[in-house]
């Protein structure tokens, strides 16, 4: 076993630069002609800093005009891509899937706070925009592994720290794929969809847009920066290549297993939360940071075929595999609050579980208002506290069933 080792930082950050001015470069978009910013041997240990997803926007106050009026077609700004070669310094290869071990993870020295906030439903809305439409916000400061708001009295508790977004670069087939299949759900979905008239939240998809896009080393105004920009996917949802996943548990001791659609696999991250609730139901849900990811990667040759089942019409509609680490906050006691497939218009839906989280988030939401907060501070604190959601029931139709257990400790239970 070789010596424990110093990790080779690979992607750095400024905090007194704006986004565009980091060195190296970063981006927002996925597409595979983003050159890589950096090559790294397996089995190295190395660093990689990242802005918050919105690269600054978000000020540490009590005002949330930031939030109403924030450039979404700017987000996620993401760090990489890096390249990825064996010992031999043979690259990772289409096919192959990339091991990606979370060895550490933090905030970034000096910048220990966060946010969780709102969107305006004019602006980005959310899953419970219909019911808060406003632009909220409210900041988090870390004491360690905890957290604390003057904006939500009374909480405290333990962040399990992790990457929102971290995924390899698609191929064009790919890129293709997302693109077209979006593009349909865009213009035919709120004709056809019924789940439209209870989830309110819009665009159905983001597309390909050159406004706000950074493409990392390729220099905006050129022909290829033109033609990249408007191919490249977005970044808001996860999919087959991981992306913006979301999952909370991906923390210290982790391990992701990616799929490799391009030579060097081109691995990017970004995203940072110090804390999240299952679902990140405020869509800036989580406890927003900068911060770094200390990372170890291993290339398993031909591992797509071997390990990952396609589910779709082609080989590359597949989904990564992930390692949960030992490391999270031990609770013991929790409040649990159901939700069933019925909206809050008495409408009946068919086993839809978005319907029973919403209606479990809602009724979570309206009991926790009982004890002194507003609805708008349990709807944010439901989005980054260490809550679970559960399916619970999917098969007794009509209803699906979905439960929301929130921790009790994390309250002040003197108060």
């Amino acid at each position: 076993m070789a010596p424990p080792s110093t990790p080779t930082l690979v992607a750095p950050i400024d905090l007194k630069k704006k986004p565009h001015e980091q060195v190296p470069p970063l981006h927002n978009r996925w597409h595979p002609d983003i050159p890589p910013v950096a090559e790294v041997e397996t089995g190295q240990l190395f660093r990689v800093e990242m802005v918050d997803w919105t690269g600054g926007a978000i000020q540490d106050n009590n005002d949330a005009i930031d939030v109403k009026t924030l450039n979404l077609s700017t987000v996620h700004y993401l760090s990489g891509p890096i390249r990825l070669v064996d010992s031999d310094g043979i690259p990772a290869k289409a096919g192959d899937l990339l091991a990606v071990e979370i060895c550490n993870l933090g905030p970034l020295p000096g910048d220990e706070w966060g946010y969780t906030a709102t969107f305006d439903r004019e602006n980005g809305g959310g899953f419970l925009t219909d019911h808060f439409p406003r632009a909220t916000k409210a900041i988090w400061y870390f004491e360690g592994i905890y957290a604390y708001s003057p904006h939500i009295p009374g909480v405290r508790f333990p962040g399990l720290t992790h990457p929102g977004i971290i995924g390899t670069a698609p191929s064009k087939e790919l890129l293709h794929i997302w693109n077209d299949r979006e593009r349909k759900l865009q213009e035919s979905g709120p004709q056809s969809l019924k789940l439209c008239e209870v989830l309110h939240s819009r665009p159905l998809a983001n597309l390909p847009l050159a406004k706000g896009c950074v493409l990392g080393k390729i220099q905006e105004g050129t022909p290829e920066w033109e033609r990249v920009a408007l191919e490249a996917a977005r970044t808001i949802p996860g999919r087959e290549n991981g992306g913006n996943c979301d999952i909370k548990n991906l923390s210290r001791g982790s391990k992701i297993y990616l799929p490799v659609f391009v030579e060097g696999a081109n691995l990017s991250t970004g995203d940072m939360h110090f804390s999240q609730g299952d679902g990140e139901v405020a869509f800036c849900g989580a406890i927003e940071m900068s911060g770094f990811l200390e990372l170890k990667c291993e290339i398993i040759r031909n591992g797509m075929q071997e390990y990952l089942t396609p589910m779709g019409p082609t080989l590359l509609h597949v989904n990564p595999i992930f390692e949960i680490g030992p490391v999270e906050p031990r609770f013991s006691d929790w409040l649990v609050f159901e939700g069933i497939s019925v909206d809050e218009s008495g409408h009946q839906h068919y086993l839809d579980v978005s319907v029973s989280y919403k209606r479990a988030v809602l009724n979570a939401i309206d009991y926790l208002s009982k004890f002194g907060y507003s609805k708008e501070q349990v709807y944010l604190l439901l989005s980054c506290c260490p809550c679970e959601g559960r399916i619970s029931g999917i098969v007794d139709s009509p209803n699906a069933v979905a439960t929301l257990a929130i921790p009790t400790a994390i309250f002040d239970q003197k108060q």
